[in-house]
């Protein structure tokens, strides 16, 4: 009896805590774009980043996390770095390029729905997302070797209204 007691009390346990974590979440304060979706396993940046460390090249996994944008493509909103714990960041991009993003939403609170991968970002690549984040020549010329990155394409995207 006393099992059952203590596990009842583990999974309220549990699930409040889960209910309270997402419940901090209110939708009314962001704005869709792309594809709709519903909320379920919401990561934070740092639960993320385990999921992250936990993938080979060649590996896909469907999630939703939400982080601070650090970084957005300053020519159209096509891309945008979300930040990860230890400086690092996860590089996204939109399914299909059927959706952008604002341009000055740089420091919002993003919560992003598609699949998370490692990707490797040729030289070329590179310069390029650099030349859009309006990087300045000297940072462009610095970019010498191709980088391994955590990489995710988002179906939906909120961010909080500014």
């Amino acid at each position: 009896m006393k099992k059952i007691v203590l596990f009842s009390f583990f999974i309220l346990g549990f699930f409040s805590g889960f209910a309270q974590k997402t419940k901090k979440v209110q939708l009314n304060e962001y704005t869709l774009f792309g594809e709709k979706f519903a909320i379920q396993k919401l990561y934070t940046s740092k639960e993320m980043m385990n999921q992250y460390k936990k993938l080979k090249k060649g590996d896909t996994i469907a999630v939703q996390f939400i982080s601070k944008v650090n970084e957005v493509c300053k020519k159209k909103g096509c891309w945008m770095n979300l930040s990860l714990p230890n400086s690092e960041n996860s590089f996204v991009r939109f399914k299909d390029y059927s959706f952008f993003v604002p341009l000055n939403c740089d420091g919002s609170s993003a919560i992003v729905s598609g699949k998370a991968f490692l990707d490797v970002v040729s030289v070329e690549e590179l310069k390029h997302f650099a030349k859009d984040g309006k990087k300045s020549q000297q940072e462009i010329d610095a970019i010498t070797k191709p980088k391994i990155t955590y990489a995710f394409q988002a179906t939906g995207v909120l961010l909080k209204k500014i």
